[in-house]
Parts: structure tokens; C-alpha cells; sequence
């Protein structure tokens, strides 16, 4: 484990990202710094990857749930804002294993929210997503839809988005909750993507089949009530989402209140016309199967993106399919090239 270094008068700027080694936290290492912020990351490296934290920005190798080693990190960097993305994402296997997603999810962020409170962090940008939404009952989804998540991953992310209403109520920190969609693609100068190999979103597994690395794609149900029968989600480029960050860290700083904001862009594409668009840009078919549907799949999930457009200073520069799909197949070769 890295011990913080003792810096105890450094200005408290430094933004604290937790899971910076990840697909999501990497990316917004990346924006912090080229907004020329100072970072410093907290990753177990369950999940992450060493190689995707920057030359030059600490990693500090630990549970973002050790409230012990979150506030030595805090004193040691100066750290004025914490942004969370340390957690587990599989929804399939928060239903197998809800047990591990309380406490990865839940229990750590009660004891990082905590070492935040002690240490008088006063800014906290959380990583939540829309399965709060569960099956929502119209479209677009607005903030003020009633949050009923069907499985433990959803509910472990509610769960904490309460206890920062909670705790921003009962002390000074402010807060923003961004409910991500569907993260997609790679940062588009190729410093970091998804590179997990348990591949469960349908970018990732597409790319991997057009790198061979996959049989075929599986396409869940094509009888949904949407134009082609398969399902509708919103897939926001994930540099967006890293700029989502940022601009929410200017919003707080600024003394912008609270606020809970979906993050995508208010458009859906479904599962054949993202394969489609994968063909196109390889200019070959794929091998697509189609199956039954899964339990709990809504057909459709879009963002309401009006509030997020009125409260932060943030246009997206990504937000057309081919970019998503461009980027992400660039990533995956790249992989395969790394690791033959």
C-alpha cells in the first residue's frame, strides 16, 4: 500500500478521485488534468488498472472504505473535493452476490462520506447511474421520476445518493449526484477505455467480437414495443461524462448548490442500430444471435437532460453514435495489439 506523503499546509485544491484506475474514474483523471487540476487517486486495483493513472498523478493503493488511510490521503493532498467511483457495476452479479455490493457499495462510501465530514472536505461528486429509475413509466426520464430499482446494484447506489442528502443537511458538504445512462467509448487521443475482459455493456462485447475475441453477440429479446423490437438506451460518450465531472466540480466551487442531474443526452439508440452502426464503421457483418429477453429490462431508458443543461456549464462534444462506436473499436485494438 502507498502511504500518502505529509504535505498538512498544502491548499486544499486537490480533487480526490476514488477508482481513478477504472474505465469511468480513469477518463476523469484525464479531464481533471487537462483542466490543470492537481489529483490524487485512491484505487484498490480490484478492478482498475495501474497503467491507466497518468504519469505524475499519486495513486495511493487502498479501499476507498478505509476511512483511515481517506484521511491521511486527504491531509497529505490537500484535498478539497472528492469524487467517487470505487465500486462494483454488474448488475447480474449484484443479484448473485447482493451482499458484496452493499458493502463495496454502501458500507465504503458510509465510511469515505464520513472520513470526508471529519476531515471538512466540503465538495463530493458521486458516481450514481439510472437503475435508481428501475422500470420508469415514461420517457424521457426527469430527475423527479419515483426511484424504484429492481436489484441490489441500483439500490446500493440509492442508497447512497439518501445519505448524502442526509449529510448535506447535517453538516457543510454540497453535493452532486450524476445518474449515468449508457457509458460508452474511449477517450478520443486513445490514453484510456474500457479494458476489462468480463465485457457485460454491448459497445464493449461488439467491439470484442469485431476484434475476435468474442463468437458472437448476443441480442436479448427483439420484441420489445420500440421501433425494431430490441431496446432503447441513451449511450453518452464517456469523455462527455468525464467533462460532466468537471463541470459539476466548477458548479460546487462556485457555491452551487446540491443537485442530483442525469447525465446522458436525450437520445436513444436501440441494440440493432448500435450494431448497424458497428458494422458500418467495420464494413463487415458480425455474428449476432438473438435470445430470449432478460428479466428486468426495460425497453427503453432515456435522459431527461433539461436540468443538467440550466445547471451546469457543459456541452457535449461527442454526443453522435459513429464517435461513440469510432472510439471504442480503436481502444479494443489497441488492447488486442498490447495483449496478443
Amino acid at each position: 500500500m502507498a502511504n500518502p506523503t505529509s504535505r498538512e499546509t498544502a491548499p486544499r485544491e486537490t480533487v480526490l478521485v476514488t477508482g481513478g484506475a477504472g474505465y469511468i474514474g480513469s477518463h476523469v483523471v484525464l479531464a481533471l488534468r487537462d483542466a490543470g487540476r492537481a489529483v490524487v487517486v485512491v484505487d484498490d486495483l480490484s478492478t482498475g488498472r495501474r497503467a491507466a493513472v497518468p504519469d505524475g498523478v499519486p495513486l495511493v493503493v487502498g479501499s476507498a472504505g478505509d476511512a483511515e488511510l481517506v484521511a491521511a490521503t486527504i491531509a497529505a493532498h490537500g484535498v478539497g473535493t472528492v469524487m467517487h467511483f470505487a465500486g462494483s457495476i454488474v448488475v447480474p452479479e449484484s443479484v448473485e452476490k447482493p451482499l458484496d455490493y452493499y458493502r463495496n457499495n454502501t458500507v465504503n462510501s458510509l465510511a469515505l462520506v464520513g472520513a470526508c465530514v471529519a476531515s471538512g472536505v466540503e465538495r463530493f461528486i458521486f458516481s450514481s447511474t439510472a437503475a435508481v429509475y428501475g422500470m420508469p413509466d415514461a420517457m424521457p426520464i426527469d430527475e423527479e421520476a419515483p426511484t424504484r430499482p429492481i436489484n441490489p446494484y441500483g439500490r446500493s447506489k440509492l442508497m447512497t445518493e439518501w445519505m448524502l442528502r442526509d449529510t448535506a443537511a447535517a453538516h457543510g458538504l454540497r453535493y452532486v449526484a450524476l445518474r449515468y445512462f449508457n457509458v460508452a467509448g474511449a477517450d478520443p487521443a486513445g490514453r484510456s477505455g474500457q479494458s476489462s475482459r468480463l465485457a457485460t455493456h454491448l459497445l464493449k462485447i461488439a467491439a470484442q467480437a469485431a476484434t475476435g475475441q468474442r463468437a458472437e453477440i448476443q441480442v436479448y429479446g427483439d420484441d420489445y414495443p420500440t421501433p425494431d423490437g430490441t431496446c432503447v438506451r441513451d449511450y453518452i460518450h464517456v469523455s462527455d461524462l468525464a467533462a460532466a465531472h468537471v463541470a459539476a466540480l466548477v458548479h460546487l466551487e462556485a457555491g452551487g448548490d446540491s443537485q442530483t442531474l442525469n447525465c446522458g443526452y436525450g437520445r436513444g439508440y436501440s441494440v440493432r442500430e448500435v450494431l448497424d452502426m458497428v458494422e458500418t464503421v467495420l464494413g463487415r457483418p458480425l455474428p449476432v444471435r438473438t435470445a430470449g429477453r432478460r428479466a428486468g429490462d426495460p425497453p427503453a431508458l432515456v435522459a431527461g437532460t433539461e436540468r443538467i443543461g440550466r445547471t451546469l456549464d457543459w456541452t457535449p462534444r461527442h454526443a453522435d453514435l459513429e464517435t461513440i462506436v469510432r472510439t471504442a473499436l480503436a481502444w479494443e485494438e489497441k488492447l488486442v495489439v498490447a495483449v496478443p
